[in-house]
């Protein structure tokens, strides 16, 4: 099937067959609304459970196929989503809204996702114990969780259900993926790869739809044995009670609030490179992003100085255009959601410095200008998750009084910090309360080879990416034999 043909109909992949939808949804361009980049298929609770029962079903033999051959499928996934890096980051382009370079960056970035789990799928772990008892042997086996929902979120439609795909079939489990409404073209693009690397009917499944129906029935169901989420906080929440009480495995990625220190010791060009794009590429619509700037006063005022003059030349246009360095917001919901944002702000008192004003581009999309204000640490837009491009500074009086803001968040997955201090980097390192720390460089931008994740509200569970993932997609067997 052509590319092409898929943006006019992308349709569900449950049990190894291409099936229509109960009804039908649209996904526009943000960039240019006029253009409707799929017309979808959305499934209802009977097609998802369908598609569940089908995982089920081919979970016996696929998690007892051989290691070989599962990471043969994976790396030839791996290999296609590389060769076609080009093509499917255009498409994902016009459909999310990201530049088309950062579009093709990520496309590249699943590639690799799955070639590494391709390599995975042949170290899975185990060990072999003395007992305590003579005479006996331990053993310490991973076997696979079992049948695994997917649902994905919307700001990496490849990279992420990649994350979350290649482990899971790695390590022998089976799938049921659900991408977000917004993207159904970019997770349909992605499963019809799948659909033809060799698996068995019923080990990887597509049902697009909404939460309400698809997403609940996969939390509800008892043959889903685990369910790895990345979205909201609230979403999360939901999640984590409903599957939780029947006892299924749970994996959340959700919000962050991250901050980005910059002390007075710091290179102050390369701390506005770090804070421009970790705060505003992709649009700032990155779980990673460092939305909240603590600057150390003797720098203050140069800094946001210095960051005012590169927000002013940030070229804000259609994502499929050369030299475009932001994009559109991906819908008016959510630049709605910004706007009102940026409204409390004002509202609040926090001072405005740049930005946050809807722009007119020769195509019809969901514009804004980066915005940047000067908040208290009570201000709810240095509190709360705005997952736009909008970041706000807060003023340090010290290291000491940095550090205390930083970690004054309910959220914990990232903190960066800009110093040319060993002592203050290495002290940042370890006292920060999030799963992942950043000096000198962006919060957002994370390799595909390690664990990604934090604390806190941001995250539950085992971590995603890298060797770490066999914690989530497996389940441990001890073993005792006589010998």
């Amino acid at each position: 099937m052509k590319l092409g043909d898929m943006q006019q109909n992308p349709r569900h992949f449950i049990n190894g067959r291409w099936e229509i939808g109960t009804t039908t949804g649209v996904s526009t361009n943000p960039s240019d609304t006029r253009e409707v980049v799929a017309e979808y298929a959305r499934a209802d609770r009977n097609q998802t459970e369908l598609a569940i029962r089908a995982a089920a079903d081919a979970l016996p033999h696929w998690s007892h196929s051989s290691p070989q051959r599962r990471a043969d499928v994976l790396d030839q996934i791996g290999s296609e989503l590389l060769a076609r890096k080009d093509e499917l980051g255009a498409l994902l382009a016009r459909e999310e809204g990201k530049t088309l370079p950062e579009s093709v960056g990520e496309v590249a970035r699943a590639g690799q996702i799955f070639k590494f789990f391709a390599g995975e799928a042949l170290r899975v772990p185990g060990e072999v114990m003395a007992s305590v008892r003579p005479g006996v042997r331990v053993d310490v086996t991973r076997e696979p969780v079992g049948v695994v929902g997917i649902i994905a979120p919307w700001n990496f439609p490849f990279a992420i259900p990649a994350w979350k795909i290649a482990p899971a079939l790695a390590y022998g489990n089976t799938v049921v993926f659900k991408p977000a409404e917004l993207v159904p073209a970019c997770g349909w693009a992605l499963a019809e790869i799948i659909s033809r690397c060799g698996l068995p009917a019923g080990v990887f499944n597509l049902v697009m739809g909404s939460g309400r129906e698809v997403g609940q029935t996969l939390v509800d169901h008892p043959l889903v044995n685990a369910l790895s989420f990345t979205g909201s906080v609230s979403t999360g929440e939901r999640i984590l009670k409903a599957a939780t009480a029947r006892r299924a495995k749970v994996q959340l990625e959700m919000g962050g609030k991250n901050p980005l220190v910059v002390l007075a010791d710091a290179d102050l060009d390369q701390a506005v490179d770090c804070a421009l794009q970790g705060s505003y590429f992709s649009t700032g619509q990155r779980c990673t992003a460092s939305s909240r700037l603590i600057v150390q006063a003797p720098v203050h005022d140069a800094f946001v100085a210095k960051l005012r003059q590169r927000l002013s030349t940030l070229k804000v246009g259609h994502a499929l255009e050369r030299g475009i360095e932001m994009g559109p917001v991906v819908d008016r919901a959510q630049l709605e959601q910004n706007l009102a944002y940026i409204e409390i702000a004002r509202n609040e008192g926090a001072e405005h410095v740049w930005g946050g004003d809807l722009l007119q581009r020769p195509t019809p999309g969901h514009y804004m200008s980066p915005a940047l204000f000067l908040a208290r640490p009570e201000h709810r837009v240095a509190r709360e998750e705005i997952f736009g491009p909008v970041a706000c500074v807060l003023r340090a009086d010290d290291y000491e009084h940095a550090l205390a803001l930083a970690n004054d968040t309910p959220f914990g997955l990232c903190a960066g910090i800009c110093t040319t201090s060993l002592k203050h980097a290495m002290h940042f390192k370890r006292h920060a309360e999030v799963g992942m720390t950043m000096v000198n460089l962006p919060t957002a931008g994370v390799d595909f080879h390690v664990p990604f994740g934090g604390r806190k509200e941001s995250s539950h569970g085992s971590r995603e990416q890298g060797r770490y993932a066999v914690e989530f997609y497996t389940t441990v067997k001890t073993g005792y034999m006589l010998a």
